[in-house]
């Protein structure tokens, strides 16, 4: 190589490390080019869903009337129905002492704005005297995310808790509000090897077809990543029985996983649907990050922080790139208050609607948020803290 050009690329490269420190520095948040962002809360709208005490339904369970979203309303799903966003978010009632010890039920909000949403009454999603109480009482049914079929089939993907083990059940519907139950989806797998590990927080491929946010393939099979530690992959032929990917010893393939010193040094957890783009695949997570010496000092510990990594288009479960710093981070004061006050901001949905994403979260285990990326016109992503 010509020594002139070794020289000149060297300076270059001293300027760009030189300008990154400063922006580092002064706690700018700079996104790569692949990346989605940065979104923007909307001012004076924040939180859309907040627990509702009058709310009341006729539980099955326990033949009698409960204030079902009476404690908490937090981690929705998010899609688009006849030109209005549905979210569909977890609910909390009062029946235990902290999270986990409750009965989460799904319910259902609609917007023609993304901002402000009409809810039901009554939840759409719940335990019942059919073929999956096993798996759904007392616990629930939590934490759902939701994707749809090019002829207009809802997929909703949810953590069934029992209390005893998480399992990820599948819910198939034409119109949100009517559910069909179709249970865990790794039953058959394997001969049930993976039936009665603890799995949950599924991420299904999808794309861009027009307007419109449909599941997708690749390769010839739906694919979704799932996990809370790490994150793992599983494919299937009918978006209901879902066999994990595994390596060659036969046990299940992490494709990434907390990283020390990092904003996702505890856990690395599925966000919303994964979306494939010219660049790749990006799949949303949330980082949580560790208390202690193994955490990022810049974010609270324990706190829960959103990011994102680019798979291969072709090769699915090959991790390119990845974010350092969250996009998105507990900052405002319903993120930092409530039920999980290290701070919470737990994305599970993501749509496009008329021609920007909106992005809806959890705000400390307690309420619903939403941020919104314009492509056109993107926000800064949320600053990085100083120390």
């Amino acid at each position: 190589m010509n020594k002139g050009l070794i020289k000149l690329t060297g300076v270059l490269a001293c300027l760009l490390f030189f300008n990154f420190s400063i922006a580092q520095t002064k706690g700018q948040n700079v996104l790569p080019k692949w990346a989605f962002g940065g979104f923007a809360r909307p001012q004076n709208i924040n939180p859309i869903i907040s627990p509702d005490t009058n709310a009341k339904f006729f539980d099955p369970m326990q033949n009698k009337l409960v204030k079902w979203e009476a404690n908490y309303t937090f981690n929705p799903a998010a899609t688009v129905k006849n030109g209005k966003i549905v979210v569909l978010y977890r609910s909390e009632d009062k029946t235990g002492v902290e999270i986990g010890t409750r009965t989460s039920r799904i319910g259902y909000a609609e917007s023609y704005d993304g901002f402000t949403f009409k809810r039901n009454s009554k939840p759409v999603l719940f335990p019942g005297k059919d073929s999956q109480k096993e798996f759904e009482w007392p616990g629930g049914c939590e934490d759902p995310r939701v994707a749809v079929t090019e002829n207009g089939t809802y997929v909703m993907f949810y953590t069934q808790w029992n209390r005893k083990v998480p399992r990820l059940g599948v819910a198939t519907s034409k119109n949100l509000t009517t559910w069909v139950k179709h249970g865990p989806i790794f039953r058959k797998a394997y001969n049930g090897k993976f039936f009665n590990i603890p799995h949950k927080s599924a991420s299904i491929l999808t794309k861009l077809k027009g307007d419109r946010q449909v599941i997708a393939k690749i390769n010839g099979k739906y694919w979704m990543y799932w996990g809370e530690l790490h994150v793992f992959a599983a494919t299937s032929t009918n978006l209901v029985d879902w066999s994990p990917v595994v390596d060659n010893k036969g046990e299940l393939k992490q494709l990434i996983s907390p990283r020390k010193g990092f904003f996702d040094s505890d856990l690395t957890e599925c966000g919303p649907p994964a979306i494939m783009t010219d660049k790749g695949i990006i799949l949303f997570y949330n980082g949580k990050n560790h208390p202690g010496e193994g955490g990022d000092k810049r974010f609270n510990g324990n706190s829960y922080c959103a990011g994102q990594v680019l798979f291969s288009r072709t090769d699915p479960g090959k991790a390119i790139a990845r974010l350092d710093v969250p996009f998105l981070r507990p900052m405002e004061s319903f993120e930092k208050s409530g039920q999980y006050v290290n701070g919470t901001v737990f994305i599970e949905g993501l749509v496009y609607f008329k021609k920007k994403w909106f992005l809806y979260y959890g705000c400390a285990d307690s309420k619903v948020g939403v941020a919104v990326f314009d492509p056109f016109k993107p926000a800064p992503p949320d600053p990085i803290p100083l120390l």
